[in-house]
């Protein structure tokens, strides 16, 4: 199985139709046709329905076109590397990141380091530690920034110098909005959003004995999606500070969780990864901001 072959079944995927895929690839169609039904072949699984005028994905097709989107990112990955490991000024790096306010240290560092490497790009994808520990598993990411303590014996790391505090996203004109902290006995029974990462590795041993009486209305990775369900009054959020506009004006309300409950958030790369020299310069740039923070 080729590389080209995938490239050319991933677009033959996208566009749904033989014709447009050939151009977009600058082939012929027969040489098209041919590539895909030998692919089949070697699989031995039908990829394709063919219609009148278009393609779809048999649910063979949609497990190789989920499986080749990784080979291919991971080979580009690959190919960029190599050419950029004489380039010291420059390069790709591709990041996994955790929601987080610290996220500004992570930013602060590509800034000072695109100030000094004008050839310096980056790919930036959003996930749990679980979404992003298993790309970097991949390697189809140089760092991730996760919210658990990452395994020692798979990963390297560096934690982030301050903690993120939980709380309740919620109006400013309810009641729960006056106070300073929030007990889990204020939170029962009312319909809470959070993710489920934080749901059961977070909240649920916070809450201890009344976590039984707690109710998860719904899920959401994404904080921010969360809060636009809270405005519409549909329940409460569950989420670190400074991910959502508190302001005034904004008609929401973040009030911490008593007793306290804080998350770490670490740095993390393979353990027995090997850096690229923009990635090493990256790091380097990182623990010189940790070690500043830390004075």
């Amino acid at each position: 199985m080729e590389i080209r072959t995938l490239r050319y079944f991933l677009a033959v995927a996208r566009e749904e139709n033989m014709t447009r895929a050939a151009e977009l690839l600058h082939v012929t169609q027969p040489t098209l046709s041919k590539a895909l039904r030998a692919l089949e072949t070697e699989l031995g699984k039908k990829l394709f329905l063919r219609h009148s005028f278009s393609i779809s994905l048999t649910e063979e097709g949609i497990l190789l076109r989920d499986r080749a989107e990784d080979l291919i990112s991971m080979a580009d990955k690959i190919q960029r590397d190599f050419l950029t490991l004489d380039d010291v000024t420059g390069g790709e790096l591709a990041f996994g990141l955790a929601e987080s306010y610290q996220i500004r240290y992570l930013a602060r560092a590509l800034r000072l380091l695109k100030e000094r490497c004008p050839g310096l790009r980056y790919r930036i994808t959003s996930g749990d530690t679980e979404q992003v520990t298993e790309k970097l598993d991949r390697g189809l990411l140089d760092f991730g920034v996760v919210c658990s303590r990452p395994d020692p014996s798979k990963y390297r790391s560096l934690a982030f110098p301050e903690a993120d505090r939980f709380g309740l996203i919620l109006p400013r004109s309810h009641p729960l909005a006056e106070k300073t902290a929030l007990s889990a006995g204020d939170l029962a029974g009312l319909p809470l959003f959070c993710s489920e990462q934080s749901w059961e590795n977070d909240i649920r041993p916070w809450a201890g004995e009344a976590f039984d009486r707690l109710r998860m209305e719904g899920s959401f990775r994404l904080a921010y999606n969360g809060s636009m369900f809270t405005r519409e009054g549909l329940g409460f959020l569950l989420t670190l500070e400074h991910l959502i506009d508190v302001s005034p004006e904004g008609g929401l309300a973040f009030v911490p969780l008593e007793p306290a409950l804080e998350l770490r958030f670490y740095l993390i790369w393979n353990r027995y990864q090997t850096f690229t020299p923009i990635a090493e310069r990256f790091l380097q740039q990182m623990e010189a901001l940790f070690s500043e923070a830390g004075k």
